[in-house]
């Protein structure tokens, strides 16, 4: 956790932009985790120094800007981009191949667990510019599906643990598993409504 004590140092010092810059190092692919990022942003507005409403659209809207950026890179290179010296150590060319499969079996959905897949998100947002499989459009939407999910759990979960220091460690170690719990009930929630809509549609034509 002294990565993430360091980041409420700096971003306490410095505010927003810091948070703001930070995440687009996220954006990047390089190592600085986004979910520690998030949560330091949280933790400084539990501690006073940040609205966390503000906070959280900020974040919102870095993790976005910063996804779209790595997308459209490679929606505007194409497979050129992998001879980036930068790039190629993100994405080799066996990964690559690797996640354009992964996109063969499952598609766009890939795009959305990818935001929970630490390590992954870079790669398959930029493999799904490359091969120009999806929209720009189409692929802002899932991503703001997926963040609307994670970006506030995180941002959040800093907030309400600011002042406590071990439930805060504990519920970041939890933090993935807890993520996959809420999108499964999230997902069986959306499968009730249909259900129910279906029913009342079909019950309505008899």
């Amino acid at each position: 956790m002294d990565l993430l004590q360091q980041l409420v140092t700096i971003f306490a010092e410095n505010g927003y932009v810091a948070v703001f810059i930070a995440l687009m190092i996220c954006g990047a692919g390089l190592p600085l985790p986004e979910d520690i990022t998030l949560v330091a942003g949280g933790v400084i507005a539990g501690l006073g120094y940040a609205n966390v409403h503000v906070m959280f659209a900020l974040t919102m809207f870095g993790v976005l800007l910063g996804d779209c950026a790595i997308f459209l890179l490679g929606h505007h290179y194409g497979a050129r981009i992998l001879q980036w010296r930068f790039v190629a150590r993100v994405l080799t060319p066996s990964r690559y191949v690797k996640v354009q499969e992964k996109f063969d079996h499952y598609g766009n959905r890939m795009l959305f667990f990818a935001r929970f897949l630490p390590g992954m998100r870079t790669t398959v947002y930029l493999t799904a510019g490359t091969t120009h499989r999806v929209s720009f459009l189409r692929f802002l939407l899932i991503d703001t599906m997926a963040a609307l999910i994670s970006v506030p759990f995180w941002v959040y979960l800093g907030y309400f643990g600011a002042n406590n220091h071990e439930w805060l460690v504990k519920w970041m170690h939890r933090g993935q598993s807890s993520l996959w719990v809420l999108i499964g009930l999230l997902l069986l929630t959306v499968l009730v409504l249909w259900w129910k809509h279906r029913r009342r549609t079909r019950c309505g034509l008899d």
